[in-house]
């Protein structure tokens, strides 16, 4: 089954990260998504109280806690309804919290070496962070060239007018945060989201990976 969680985020290659330390709003911005189509999103811990959303949200949803880096984040998302957990960074801590709780974890790295290193130690999905700050789209085409077998999904500031522009350069996935949101009406989000699942639907259709 924990397999079945990062093969959708695959083949919808869009992930949705919610940062928010109001539980109340991290739940409106979360419902908004799921009722453009979203299926998996990342709930980052900000805050005590977000394991209150993640909880709620769990229940239409697959929610990935985020911003994990301890035992008692993951055990405390875990027992929430968290299905994975991501991390900033990549720790083989993390590698065994994940085994214990048997979820998978989505690994944060930032240069080739560590998304190598998470590879090898069977990351199945790797964040790369900061994407944008990073070089961007040239950043995740140079490591890909070098290592096309990594899963990479680059995160960090990264547009939604983006996102094809990323999966043209390989990513197996794209995380965006704040521009999925901020500013916008719950039935903004929800047009926002049916819209990049429309564009990135049509671009899978005549690119299969």
């Amino acid at each position: 089954m924990s397999e079945n969680y990062l093969s959708i985020i695959a083949e919808d290659k869009v992930y949705p990260i919610i940062r928010n330390k109001n539980p109340e709003k991290t739940i409106e911005i979360a419902n908004a998504l799921i009722k453009g189509g979203i299926r998996v999103l990342e709930i980052n811990v900000e805050s005590p109280a977000i394991y209150e959303a993640i909880n709620e949200v769990s229940k239409s949803a697959i929610v990935c806690a985020g911003g994990i880096i301890t035992s008692t984040q993951a055990n405390w998302a875990f027992k929430n309804g968290a299905k994975l957990f991501a991390s900033p960074i990549f720790q083989m801590s993390l590698v065994r919290i994940s085994k214990n709780l048997n979820i998978p974890f989505i690994a944060g790295t930032t240069t080739a070496n560590e998304a190598y290193e998470a590879w090898k130690s069977r990351i199945q999905l790797i964040k790369l962070f900061p994407a944008e700050a990073m070089g961007g789209i040239q950043y995740v085409e140079n490591i890909l060239r070098q290592m096309p077998f990594l899963n990479l999904m680059p995160t960090g500031d990264i547009k939604l007018n983006d996102v094809v522009s990323y999966l043209q350069a390989g990513a197996s996935a794209v995380a965006v945060g704040r521009d999925f949101y901020y500013g916008f009406k719950p039935v903004e989000i929800t047009e926002r989201t049916q819209e990049i699942l429309t564009e990135v639907k049509d671009y899978t259709k005549w690119n299969k990976k």
